[in-house]
């Protein structure tokens, strides 16, 4: 089992569970974090979601190990976006990491240890709050792959830190710590190294001490929504081309020296 679900009284912990890659996302996983987190919306009996991963890292991005082995049949097809896709709260569709085309009443918060990179980085940005570890790190680390970020990274990195902070960390795929992510508001919270998830509970059991529908009312209007978000996800899906042109050859690249024992940062 790649996910895993733990309920905390009205809290659901979803732990991606493939620490032997770094919790790296492939095609099943994906969608067992999609099915958790409609799961969750669906279940009157939490209120709250933590996102975190198992083995001391959050995640390193879509598993380019089982890219460069081929992509399933269909998978491209399977993760199009619709042309009359207009509301991502009533029309739930699974993005290549799996939740991150998802609009959820309720709030979601990442526990943060290690590398949150590439997509794995556009996992924790989709959460509406993060609580980063002091020796976590994030950053577009597949910009170096040449594979494009298509999981709603470019939607929501700018609104989050703003358009020049942005392009900064989606042109160069810098690594950016914790303390730097802190000063830019990435990460809402700080941690001592292996805390993110105690942390991070504790600041859910506090957003449970407040009246829930106005906590979601407000919530809902404060993130990008509707159209307006059904919109941008789909110009950001353009740069699937990317993918075929560049990306796939690099994710070639990087299983390569996987197999060498040369993956680095």
């Amino acid at each position: 089992m790649t996910v895993s679900v733990q309920g905390d009284g009205r809290i659901a912990i979803v732990t991606i569970n493939r620490p032997g890659c770094r919790n790296a996302v492939d095609a099943a996983t994906a969608t067992a974090l999609f099915e958790a987190f409609l799961a969750f919306e669906a279940d009157r009996d939490t209120d709250i979601a933590i996102l975190s991963g198992a083995g001391g890292a959050f995640s390193a991005g879509y598993d380019l190990k089982s890219v460069a082995a081929g992509l399933p049949e269909g998978w491209l097809e399977r993760h199009a976006i619709p042309d009359d896709w207009a509301d991502p709260a009533a029309v739930p569709l699974p993005g290549p990491m799996g939740p991150t085309r998802l609009a959820l009443s309720k709030p979601v918060i990442a526990a943060v240890e290690g590398p949150a990179v590439a997509g794995g980085m556009e996992l924790a940005l989709w959460c509406d709050l993060r609580v980063m570890s002091e020796t976590a790190y994030m950053g577009v680390f597949c910009r170096r792959f040449g594979v494009p970020l298509i999981d709603g990274g470019t939607v929501r990195l700018p609104r989050l830190i703003g358009q020049s902070r942005a392009m900064d960390l989606i042109l160069t795929g810098r690594k950016v710590d914790a303390a730097e992510a802190m000063q830019i508001g990435l990460a809402n919270r700080l941690s001592p190294a292996g805390q993110a998830l105690d942390h991070a509970l504790e600041l859910a059991r506090s957003l449970l001490a407040h009246p829930q529908a106005c906590l979601r009312a407000d919530g809902i209007s404060a993130r990008l929504s509707g159209r307006a978000l059904a919109d941008a996800l789909r110009q950001e899906w353009r740069s699937i081309a990317a993918l075929e042109t560049e990306g796939l050859r690099g994710a070639a690249r990087f299983a390569q020296k996987a197999a060498a024992g040369d993956a680095r940062e």
